[in-house]
């Protein structure tokens, strides 16, 4: 169940800091949105079950940013 655990918790995150925070005006305008908010989830934001670093860091010990969609 730890998994159903962790979508939960992204799922509710997700909904709070992005789906209800912004007005989607076209599908261009909430994909630029969605992958603004998945970049600095990913990339910026310390998670405290990884020792308050962001995932990014778990994947590429560098840091680089992904890159663009």
């Amino acid at each position: 169940m730890p998994d159903n655990a962790f979508i939960e918790s992204f799922n509710g995150k997700f909904r709070t800091e992005c789906l209800n925070a912004h007005w989607f005006m076209s599908l261009p305008d909430a994909r630029e949105k969605v992958e603004a908010w998945r970049r600095e989830y990913n990339e910026l934001r310390p998670h405290s079950a990884i020792g308050n670093k962001p995932p990014i860091l778990l994947q590429n010990p560098g840091g680089a940013p992904s890159p663009p969609p």
